[in-house]
């Protein structure tokens, strides 16, 4: 069977090549943990119990500058079967994970179908991702997930073709997005955390705030002003940067204002914010 998962359309059979994204026929985890740096309403705070997080290796993005490098490009994990990811779904819900947290999983989208047929824990499931996926594989997986937990990360084509590889991510982001949300049309949040619904995250990068802000009002203008959105300032120039000098620094004080303030003038109150400090390794899993 010749894989067409991702906009990437690989055409190939990855039990003998791999795709783009590296992968081929195997589940390829790199590491599965209890984890406490999501948004508040996924893993509670600090001192809670936390989400549980599989981390996929793989990607089919390759951005420049991705916190996750030793497994999105360098592909560092262990193949599993499918039954193995089911039980490992078991095991998170019995360790009293809020959630079953699904990092880069676009790849495996059959693959992780297969586990929650064997085993469906009684806890959310949140598809977190990067956003360049088809309409067609988020369709497919709305009797299996209720949270998804998506970055927009360009309304630029030229922005995506450059620092992610991806000249169609903008076309395919969007239309994701608002499957995304017909899948999950209400945000249902109980004592605190999040059970169902959708969650846009956006990156603010180095030089690009006016991105930023078409990225704002497309999730205004199609999702609704009360939508979640997440305005992330944990940009840190990392791995392959050094050949793009206008991204080779942390983000300014001034360029995350920015779009935080276009955020309040749009009127969108569930919007998350972050400290300037965020932008610290500490936050990120050792892999």
């Amino acid at each position: 069977m010749k894989c067409d998962e991702c906009p990437r359309n690989c055409n190939v059979g990855r039990k003998v090549v791999s795709g783009y994204c590296g992968m081929g026929d195997k589940i390829k985890i790199s590491k599965v943990m209890l984890h406490h740096y999501e948004e508040p309403i996924i893993s509670g705070d600090e001192k809670d119990i936390g989400s549980g997080a599989i981390f996929f290796a793989g990607c089919n993005l390759k951005c420049v500058y991705c916190q996750n490098y030793p497994i999105s490009h360098e592909m560092k994990g262990m193949n599993i079967s499918v039954k193995r990811l089911a039980k490992i779904f078991r095991c998170l819900e019995k360790r009293g994970a809020y959630n079953i947290n699904l990092v880069t999983p676009t790849h495996f989208a059959d693959k992780i179908i297969e586990a929650l047929k064997i085993y469906r824990p009684n806890i959310p499931i949140v598809w977190n991702s990067s956003g360049y996926e088809k309409r067609e594989t988020i369709e497919k997986l709305s009797d299996y997930v209720d949270i998804y937990l998506v970055d927009l990360k360009y309304m630029d084509n030229e922005l995506a073709k450059k620092y992610s590889k991806a000249p169609n991510y903008v076309e395919n982001a969007t239309a994701s997005i608002l499957q995304m949300k017909k899948n999950q049309p209400k945000d249902i949040i109980e004592n605190g955390l999040m059970k169902k619904g959708v969650i846009v995250r956006h990156l603010v990068l180095p030089n690009c705030t006016m991105d930023s802000i078409k990225c704002l009002d497309f999730i205004h203008d199609n999702l609704g002003k009360d939508s979640i959105v997440s305005i992330m300032s944990q940009y840190e120039p990392r791995y392959g940067v050094d050949d793009y000098p206008e991204i080779n620094r942390k983000i300014t004080p001034l360029e995350y204002k920015r779009v935080v303030s276009h955020a309040i003038k749009l009127g969108m109150s569930n919007a998350y914010t972050q400290d300037l400090s965020s932008a610290n390794s500490i936050y990120t899993p050792k892999f």
